[in-house]
């Protein structure tokens, strides 16, 4: 343990990426990601969202320490064989940890589990899609199978994906999106008629306000603190509202300025509060309480009534209920005082352009769709939308999750989706809903589904209730997992699995056409290329384009009139189609290839609603913060520093100060106090929920922490296990991994008796 950081990036940061990256691979390649990443004609970023800044204005180093770790783990010179499956059983690689796996390097060939077999094997790719095939094609329903798809997977594949199962006959489309964002989709559809943010990154910069919530930028996404700096120097403000007083939320030493270098850098956080967790909703209720009020108090001056004339509905309804927001009930909420929430009107209100971003610290609560609601409501209050420096910003945390739900990624695309896809392709697409992630676990593990496909992701890990996924994994008859690296769903195994090795996107991709390129969707609606600079690290794999194709083609064949063969040797013609499938994709082949790429038409910034009733809808919001019984404390999972998603690159965490282990609870010091615990004391973290399962993360170090009273945080994915299955947002059905009623069960350290009782 080491005291927790209070700034992030600088120097440290550039040494631990290179550290990194040169210990995965040569410094040839990884001069060779690194000045390409992110650059026009260059490789995306394979790790989050974040919009890059317009062509001519990025930095030649436009990455962030975790992105230039990402992309040379994808580029490590390290291979996984069919002889390193020959040694290791099935059943030892269970054992390993997920930084194990993940550090024995690239995929190389097809695999093959046959049941009852103890080893992996290879497999041709022919023999593996028509094993795949015959089982698709061998089931009852096309609805007993799912294909989840991650973010790692590119518009044109993702587009393939959607087609290739409709075409079957099946909206079985869970992704990653239904574990991370999901509840910010609902909410915005609902109240805006589009899933999506409406801002820019240029809005960012020039926001007067910005509040942070529910978010750990200097971890998930660091590229956003130099649009965070940049708002800073412009003469903006930032208020954070978190949990934890993380580094990144408090300075940031830019290290490609001398300030970030030599200097103290540039404060992030003019106000920092640390809420309660699931305390926003209350929050936001209390603010917009507070706006009413002081519009009662100067009429004309605080509202924008104007745009709630013309551009709502519902705002009498909301007014009355909000209204009524009990004072106790909010500070119990959120542990804030009242004076430190009227210091935050008071910045609301000396604003004339405000920005609200948050991330999964709100989307994952089971009042996650009704605390995003209120936040829109907020904004609408001032008239902070479609207007330059203002509006809602969800922060996606992979690289294209929110453009694989553009190409049609999602079990229930609106209809006027499913007649373009009908008019392009000439057959009828299933109109009925599909299974999210959720409930396609729940399916599988009643065997009402019996084959699973993974493009990307780590979904056993990604998933809640770990035991019960995996469980649900097992009882299928067939899994298979489109990957670059060994990951821990591949030893959760149906009756039969495959391993089917991709391409990785920092890699060439040569088809009968020549290179191709792909495109991507960031968090700001912006479409542009992506296109590798690496030597494949195998001559047998394919890529997720060419996987989809062959299979497609040995699943259904001609009963379609569908291209599949066209589309593998020349991904332009899958552009060709998109262009006349999804709204706002006109000219896509020619357009994407321009520097920048193609900004997404955004209806909002127009002032047209797609709701209903063709407005903006204020919405009245119900729900309380999760509350703990005595003994107990509200849990939240989260990423350490040094990890992407579910994957740990080392078991340190350097802002927070924790080295060298991951099973740890962070507590505050009265909270262990008065559970008669200590610092370095031993736990079991058990849930509590009301069903007979006892989901049980075993051996904990507790560590004193500065968290809020009543509330702990542990690392994800491991802590996944005490995620209840059914502990979701009503609405979107988004896991609540951030609300876990827990209890502390101390252990005996090795030679002591155990504790009494």
């Amino acid at each position: 343990m080491t005291p927790p950081k209070e700034w992030a990036a600088g120097v440290p940061a550039v040494t631990h990426a290179l550290e990194y990256s040169l210990d995965q691979t040569s410094p040839r390649r990884t001069a060779l990601t690194l000045l390409t990443m992110n650059q026009v004609d260059g490789i995306d970023c394979p790790g989050c969202a974040w919009p890059d800044p317009a062509p001519g204005q990025r930095h030649k180093n436009e990455y962030c320490e975790n992105g230039a770790k990402h992309i040379n783990d994808e580029a490590t010179t390290r291979r996984v064989t069919p002889e390193f499956f020959r040694r290791h059983t099935v059943a030892e690689l269970g054992q390993r940890s997920d930084e194990w796996l993940n550090q024995q390097g690239r995929l190389t060939e097809p695999m093959v589990k046959r049941p009852g077999a103890e080893h992996y094997e290879p497999i041709s790719w022919h023999d593996a899609l028509r094993l795949l095939a015959d089982e698709l094609n061998s089931l009852d329903s096309p609805d007993e199978a799912a294909f989840y798809t991650s973010g790692r997977v590119s518009n044109e594949a993702a587009f393939l994906l959607q087609l290739f199962a409709r075409a079957l006959g099946t909206n079985n489309l869970p992704d990653c999106s239904n574990l991370c964002h999901e509840s910010s989709g609902s909410a915005l559809h609902e109240t805006l008629g589009i899933g999506k943010g409406t801002v820019t990154l240029l809005d960012l910069e020039h926001a007067d306000l910005v509040l942070v919530v529910g978010q750990n930028p200097g971890t998930n996404h660091p590229r956003q603190l130099s649009a965070l700096e940049q708002t800073k120097l412009n003469g903006g403000r930032i208020i954070a509202v978190n949990p934890l007083p993380e580094a990144g939320l408090l300075r940031f030493k830019n290290p490609q300025k001398p300030r970030g270098v030599v200097g103290r850098g540039v404060q992030i956080a003019d106000r920092l509060l640390q809420i309660r967790l699931g305390g926003d909703l209350a929050l936001f209720r209390a603010l917009n309480r507070l706006l009413l009020e002081a519009e009662d108090a100067a009429p004309g001056t605080v509202l924008d009534q104007e745009f709630i004339d013309a551009s709502t509905v519902g705002f009498e309804e909301f007014s009355q209920h909000v209204r009524a927001t009990e004072w106790s009930q909010v500070l119990a909420d959120t542990g804030l005082t009242r004076e430190e929430i009227e210091a935050v009107r008071d910045e609301v209100l000396s604003s004339d352009r405000v920005i609200v971003c948050w991330a999964m610290g709100l989307t994952q609560h089971r009042h996650a769709v009704p605390t995003i609601r209120e936040i829109v409501n907020f904004l609408m209050l001032r008239g902070n939308l479609g207007k330059a420096g203002a509006g809602a910003c969800p922060v996606r945390g992979h690289s294209n999750v929110q453009g694989d739900r553009t190409m049609g990624i999602w079990e229930k695309m609106p209809e006027g989706f499913f007649d373009s896809l009908q008019q392009e392709f000439g057959f009828e697409p299933p109109r009925h809903h599909g299974l999210d992630s959720v409930n396609a676990i729940r399916a599988m593990h009643e065997r009402r589904v019996k084959v699973f496909m993974g493009v990307a992701g780590n979904f056993v890990r990604a998933a809640p209730d770990s035991n019960f996924t995996e469980e649900a994994l097992r009882r299928c008859r067939l899994t298979a997992h489109v990957s670059t690296k060994l990951n821990r769903s591949h030893v959760v195994c149906g009756d039969t699995a495959l391993i089917l090795p991709t391409l990785g996107r920092t890699e060439h991709d040569i088809q009968a056409t020549g290179e191709q390129f792909v495109t991507v969707e960031n968090s700001m609606s912006e479409v542009h290329t992506s296109r590798g600079r690496l030597e494949p690290a195998s001559r047998l794999l394919l890529s997720e384009v060419a996987i989809l194709s062959r299979l497609a083609r040995q699943t259904i064949g001609s009963r379609h009139d569908i291209p599949w063969e066209t589309f593998e040797a020349d991904y332009g013609t899958i552009r060709d189609r998109i262009s006349r499938v999804v709204p706002g994709f006109h000219d896509f082949n020619a357009r994407v290839v321009r520097p920048g790429g193609i900004p997404l038409p955004n209806p909002v910034n127009e002032g047209v609603f797609a709701t209903p009733v063709g407005k903006a809808v204020f919405t009245r919001n119900a729900g309380e913060a999760p509350r703990a019984p005595e003994g107990h404390l509200v849990l939240q999972t989260l990423r350490s520093h040094d990890q992407w998603n579910t994957v740990p690159y080392t078991s340190n965490d350097r802002y927070r100060g924790i080295h060298g282990t991951r099973r740890v609870v962070m507590v505050n010091p009265e909270d262990l106090a008065e559970l008669g615990l200590a610092e370095r004391d031993r736990v079991d973290v058990v849930s509590v929920w009301p069903d007979d399962v006892e989901r049980r993360a075993a051996d904990y170090e507790l560590v004193s922490y500065p968290t809020p009273r009543g509330c702990a945080a542990a690392y994800y994915p491991e802590t996944n296990v005490l995620v209840p299955l059914d502990n979701v947002d009503a609405i979107s059905n988004e896991p609540a991994s951030k609300s876990i009623i827990v209890r502390l069960e101390p252990v005996a350290a090795p030679g002591q008796a155990p504790p009494p009782g």
